[in-house]
C-alpha cells in the first residue's frame, strides 16, 4: 500500500505546485509507515524525475507520448486511475491547479472514494482520516472525515511547505495502451504569455483595481512588479471593462491565489475578491479611501494617494536592490 501523487508537468517542467505535492504526499506516507509514488504524464526528462525524490517520491510511474502533453481529463483520469490501482493506493494526491480540479473528481468517482478539494494542511488525524480546508469562500475552515477506503485530496498550491532532500526516486514505466479513440478532447491552439511571472506560481502579486482610473495608468503597476519579480493582478471590474486581460483576474470568480505578499492598490476589498486571495501570506493595502473594506483584511496598510505612493515604491525597491548588488 503507498501513498500516489499525480506529478503534474508544463510542456515537460515541473513547477513548485508540483513539489509542494509530492512534499505533501511524501510527509503523509512517513506517517502511514508506507512510501510515496508519483505519476509523471507527458515527456518530461529521466533526470528531472529522478530529481522528485527529494521531495519525497520514492518511485516515478511515468508515461511518455507526445499526445498527452496537453491534458485529456478522461484519459488522465485513466491512468492515475488504473496507477493507483496497482500500487494499491489508498490516498491520491492531486495539486488543487486548473488540471486538477479537472480531474480529481473524477478520480474520486473512478475509485469509489472520498474527495477533498483544498486542503491546506496535512491530515489532523488518520483514524479517522481528518483534512483541514477553507470554507465560507475563505471565512472560515473546515475539517473533513473521509470515511471512503480511498481518500483522494486536492492541496491547494503555495499552502504546504517543500520538503527538499537528496534523495532519487527509481523510475518505472507505466503500461497504459491509448488509442485514438480516447482523445475527445484535442487541442487545436495554445496561446502562452511570456517573459513574465505566472500569478498562479507567482510569490508575490501586485494587484490593482479601479481606483487606477483607466488602463493608461498600469504602467506604475508593471513597473513595480518588475522591480518585485512579481506578478500582475486585477479585481473583476477591471477585466469586465477590458483594462486588464481576463487571466488576470483574481476573486471568487477568477483565480484563487495565495502569494507570500499580495499588494492591492486602489481595490475596495469587495468579499468575492477577497475569497480569492485571502490565503496570502501578507496582504499590503494601498487606497485613498481609509474606510475601504480592504484594510480590515490587511496586515499593512497605506492611506493616500496611488499616483504618489506607488512610484515612490518603485524607486524605493530599486534603491534596495542597488544597495545589496
Amino acid at each position: 500500500m503507498s501513498v500516489l501523487v499525480f506529478a503534474e508537468n508544463w510542456e515537460g517542467r515541473f513547477k513548485k505546485s508540483t513539489f509542494e505535492a509530492i512534499s505533501y504526499a511524501g510527509e503523509i506516507a512517513r506517517q502511514m509507515g508506507t512510501s510515496a509514488t508519483a505519476v509523471v504524464i507527458g515527456n518530461a526528462s529521466d533526470e528531472d524525475m529522478k530529481a522528485l525524490g527529494k521531495y519525497g517520491a520514492s518511485k516515478v510511474l511515468f508515461l511518455k507520448n507526445d499526445k498527452l502533453n496537453t491534458l485529456e481529463p478522461g484519459v488522465y483520469t485513466s491512468i492515475l486511475a488504473q496507477a493507483a490501482k496497482s500500487c494499491e493506493a489508498k490516498v491520491v494526491i492531486i495539486s488543487y491547479t486548473y488540471t486538477g480540479k479537472a480531474i480529481a473528481p473524477r478520480i474520486a468517482v473512478r475509485l469509489k472514494g472520498g474527495l477533498v478539494s483544498g486542503a491546506i494542511a496535512l491530515p489532523t488525524g488518520l483514524n479517522p482520516f481528518t483534512v483541514r480546508k477553507k470554507c465560507f469562500s475563505g471565512k472560515g475552515l473546515t475539517d473533513v472525515v473521509v470515511n471512503a477506503e480511498v481518500k483522494v485530496i486536492a492541496i491547494t498550491p503555495n499552502s504546504y511547505k517543500l520538503n527538499t532532500g537528496t534523495g532519487e526516486a527509481a523510475l518505472e514505466a507505466l503500461a497504459f495502451t491509448l488509442n485514438d479513440g480516447d482523445l475527445k478532447v484535442v487541442s487545436k491552439e495554445i496561446k502562452k504569455s511570456s517573459g513574465k511571472v505566472a500569478l498562479t506560481e507567482a510569490e508575490i502579486v501586485v494587484s490593482a483595481g479601479r481606483g487606477m482610473k483607466g488602463p493608461e495608468n498600469w504602467g506604475m503597476i508593471e513597473q513595480l512588479a518588475e522591480a518585485l519579480g512579481a506578478a500582475t493582478a486585477c479585481s473583476k471590474p477591471v477585466a469586465d471593462m477590458g483594462w486588464r486581460p481576463h487571466h488576470e483576474h483574481v476573486g471568487q470568480t477568477g483565480i484563487t491565489i495565495g502569494p507570500n505578499l499580495y499588494i492591492a492598490i486602489g481595490i475596495s476589498g469587495a468579499i468575492q475578491h477577497l475569497a480569492g486571495v485571502s490565503s496570502s501570506k501578507v496582504i499590503v493595502v494601498i487606497n485613498s479611501d481609509a474606510e475601504a473594506p480592504f484594510f480590515k483584511a490587511a496586515d499593512y496598510g497605506i492611506v493616500g494617494d496611488a499616483f504618489q505612493i506607488v512610484p515612490q515604491l518603485v524607486e524605493a525597491v530599486k534603491r534596495l536592490k542597488a544597495a545589496h548588488n
